[in-house]
This record gives C-alpha cells, structure tokens and sequence, in this order.
C-alpha cells in the first residue's frame, strides 16, 4: 500500500470504489503586455505569427484558416482578415503593444498591418526583414539570340 499514497478511495452512487489521483495543476495563462507579429507575406498566402518577447506562439493566423480559399487567400483583404484573427486570439492574453516585422514580397504586406491595427492593438514598430541576396549566386546562363 505505499505505492497508492498519493491516491484516494472515493464511493460512486452504485456503491463501488474508484481510485482518484491527485488533483492536476492548471495550466497558468500568460498575460503579455507587448508582444511581437511575424507577417509572412508570399505571392499565394499570408501567415501571421504572434509571439511573447521569448518567441513562444500565442496565436497564429492565415487566410485559409479564416475561410479563404484558393486564389483568395493571396489578396489583401484575406491578408487583413487573418491579421485581425491573429490580433483578436492574442488579445485572450492581454497583449495591447505589437511590434511588427514583415517578409516576403506578397500583396498581404500593409493590409496585415493594417488589419493588427483596426483589431486594437497598438503599433510601437514596423520592420521589413525580407531576406535580400547581396549578389549571392550566379545567374543562370542567358540564352543566345
């Protein structure tokens, strides 16, 4: 009986005993005041990211998760819906402050901006870290005329 220390007898309504365990710790919600938006904008589809200050994931958005499909998903107002998604599931854990960083050439660029803007949060920066070769590899071979 020393291994059941932790366990206790307790009756149900048909008179037979059930073993319960200890009682499970709950999971302590973040509250994060400034949080910081990844927009991934390609030429088909736009994800949003919203992260704590460490990088852990509190929401994430994109058009097809929100209802669009196909070539919808690569426009601006599915890019805003999505951003506005993101921004709504992140405010669950308090988050009024956001700086954005931006990648990617797609037309979902400002309208995710501006969908994080019209859901209530507060922009303190905005940065474009689109990755740009500086003259890295060569070019493929021209063809004759």
């Amino acid at each position: 009986m020393a291994e059941d220390t932790n366990k206790k007898k307790a009756s149900s309504k048909n008179g037979k005993t059930a073993e319960k365990s200890a009682p499970v710790k709950r999971k302590v919600k973040k509250n994060v005041s400034e949080a910081l938006v990844y927009v991934n904008a390609t030429f088909n589809n736009t994800i949003i990211t919203i992260t704590d200050p460490e990088g852990n994931v509190l929401s994430s958005s994109s058009p097809g998760l929100v209802g669009f499909k196909g070539s919808k998903k690569s426009t601006a107002f599915g890019a805003t819906k999505a951003a506005e998604d993101a921004a709504y599931k992140a405010q669950k854990y308090g988050v009024r402050e956001a700086k954005v960083y931006i990648k990617g050439p797609g037309s979902g660029r400002n309208a995710a901006v501006k969908g994080i803007d019209s859901a209530g949060i507060r922009i303190t920066l905005l940065s474009d870290i689109t990755p740009l070769p500086h003259n890295g590899c060569r070019p493929r071979k021209q063809p004759r005329k």
